[in-house]
């Protein structure tokens, strides 16, 4: 049986950009790399930007290497993330930081990541108390006098959703092309 051919260069290449990258996201700088690697500052460069990393500026780095300062930032991420329903996403964008980055300082924090369902569920509560705050404003400028019309042009929604808000907050509605508060039924003698 013939042995198996050694792998590629490129093979190489790419584990060790991939585990540089692993490396530089967990918190290490480039000069750290260059000295464990024993590779050139540009060539870790190179294989950083190969496997897709995105590189943080000094300060960053240096914000997340000083122990306060990363403590601190793991507290806010963490209440942007239970009070305000705050996906990864959002987090490492508020941060400055990678997705994984910001996952490890959640945990830190003392955070639990959510599953995708769960930040749904919240998000979809979150619409709904906003939509139904929507319907009661809605309903009382309708109240006083406004347009259907009027009001989709204000808030910068359609006619139809004016419309289903409206009725969502049990609106009375005045008969067509009668603008103006709305009106007492009169008793019929």
């Amino acid at each position: 049986m013939n042995p198996s051919p050694p792998p590629t260069a490129d093979h190489d290449d790419q584990v060790t950009a991939q585990a540089l990258r692993e490396q530089y996201e967990s918190g290490s700088t480039v000069d750290q790399l260059v000295a464990s690697s024993g590779l050139s500052y540009g060539t870790v460069l190179n294989r950083l930007h190969e496997a897709g990393t995105v590189m943080r500026t000094s300060w960053q780095t240096r914000r997340l290497r000083d122990g306060q300062a990363r403590r601190n930032l793991a507290a806010r991420l963490r209440r942007l993330y239970e009070q305000q329903g705050s996906t990864l996403t959002e987090l490492a964008a508020a941060g400055s930081v990678t997705r994984r980055v910001a996952r490890r300082l959640l945990i830190e924090a003392g955070g639990t990541p959510r599953t995708t369902q769960q930040t749904l569920r919240i998000r979809s509560a979150a619409d709904v108390a906003r939509r139904a705050k929507l319907a009661k404003s809605l309903r009382a400028r309708y109240e006083a006098g406004a347009t259907v019309p009027d009001l989709a042009a204000e808030c910068s929604y359609s006619v139809g959703t004016v419309y289903r808000l409206l009725h969502q907050a049990d609106t009375r509605m005045r008969p067509k092309h009668n603008h103006g508060p709305a009106r007492t039924p009169r008793k019929q003698s």
